[in-house]
């Protein structure tokens, strides 16, 4: 009874992993991709006050008007761009509307290797080719490779910074250089910048400052203001892409939460620089843990360090096997590249349990 398409499409290596910390009692859970803070309590409230005042029905596909203005204003502000706003139900639902929008069967997708693990599973999904890059084992973005890599059936380029799993923040000049093939080639750049405000060394650069016609842009509120459950995202970009992906909007998702949109009204006038400083200290203090025993590029951005499996476990795979029978929870690097040869671990937990699993993990490697 199933569809042909599911054969090929596997279990999140995530959520296996997530599977498996239920039958661990107070595991230290370093696996997480979410925030350990609490919704500031401004944007709390103004959801809570929509429910209140009624705000519980559907909204127009793309978002109440209030809330695509206050998008297109920070967009101004920040690039002197002025494209069409469509707010998506998280930053993975406007991927699925991209990538239903763009790609026809045939057509091949340039993914960066390691990647965000939905990528080329959306794209096969689509009926594409994700054709994946090698970032090994600087995890720079590499603008030869991806020339290298481009035919007559390329459609598009997936771009994420800073990377998840990796933290890295790619250059200005890397990005500069990709969003100039995408221009030269006619390829639209998808640029996923869900971490786009927990950058520790320095600001991350957009294609849309290279090539604001070739980008769509990808962003969201969860990782940056603790509300990944409230699947608030949205998409920004030529007008034909994000009509097409509103008309899908409207047979799939058909609009974003209401009393979430609300709410992220108010995270437009919330500060985050104390957590946005904790998370820097957090990170400083995983590599200081982890950087005599495993090989790693110090991550720029987000909250996850992506690190070399050391040679006597042979795989990811392994390691966190390892790991699990020691209480604690990694995510092999499988899950997000074509290779195993690495792990992720996430530094967004408090302080204390950081230092118990990162010590577990020094002694598991030797």
């Amino acid at each position: 009874m199933l569809a042909g398409r599911m054969n090929s499409l596997p279990s999140s290596g995530i959520r296996r992993v997530f599977d498996l910390a239920a039958a661990l009692k107070d595991p230290i859970d370093l696996s997480m991709g979410q925030p350990n803070f609490d919704v500031p309590e401004p944007i709390k409230q103004a959801a809570i006050s929509a429910i209140r005042d009624g705000y519980n029905g559907y909204t127009v596909t793309q978002g109440i008007p209030e809330l695509r203005e206050r998008i297109s204003r920070s967009l101004a502000q920040e690039f002197d761009w002025q494209p069409s706003v469509l707010v998506t139900s998280g930053v993975s639902g406007g991927l699925t509307l991209a990538l239903m929008a763009t790609i026809n069967p045939g057509d091949e997708v340039i993914v960066p290797d390691p990647y965000f693990v939905s990528y080329p599973h959306l794209v096969e999904l689509c009926g594409g080719k994700a054709v994946t890059v090698s970032l090994y084992d600087s995890f720079r973005l590499d603008p030869q490779r991806i020339a290298n890599a481009l035919t007559d059936r390329t459609k598009a380029i997936m771009v994420n910074s800073p990377g998840n799993p990796t933290g890295t923040v790619h250059a200005a000049e890397d990005i500069e250089a990709v969003s100039r093939l995408a221009r030269d080639r006619g390829l639209l750049v998808i640029s996923d910048e869900i971490y786009n405000r927990l950058c520790y060394d320095g600001p991350a650069s957009s294609p849309v400052q290279f090539a604001p016609e070739q980008t769509l842009l990808l962003r969201g509120f969860g990782k940056t203001y603790g509300m990944t459950g409230w699947r608030m995202g949205f998409a920004a970009g030529p007008t034909d892409i994000i009509a097409a992906m509103a008309k899908l909007q409207q047979y799939t998702f058909v609009c974003a939460p209401h009393m979430a949109q609300r709410g992220c009204l108010a995270a437009f006038d919330t500060d985050m620089t104390d957590q946005i400083d904790a998370y820097r200290r957090k990170r400083d203090l995983a590599v200081a843990e982890l950087a005599n025993h495993f090989e790693f590029v110090a991550p720029s951005g987000g909250f996850f360090v992506f690190a070399k499996v050391p040679k006597r476990y042979e795989s990811g795979e392994r390691f966190m096997e390892a790991a699990l029978a020691k209480n604690v929870l990694l995510i092999p690097g499988h899950a997000f590249s074509r290779r195993d040869t690495h792990f992720r671990i996430s530094y967004a937990v408090d302080n204390e349990r950081l230092r118990r699993g990162c010590s577990i993990l020094r002694d598991l490697a030797g």
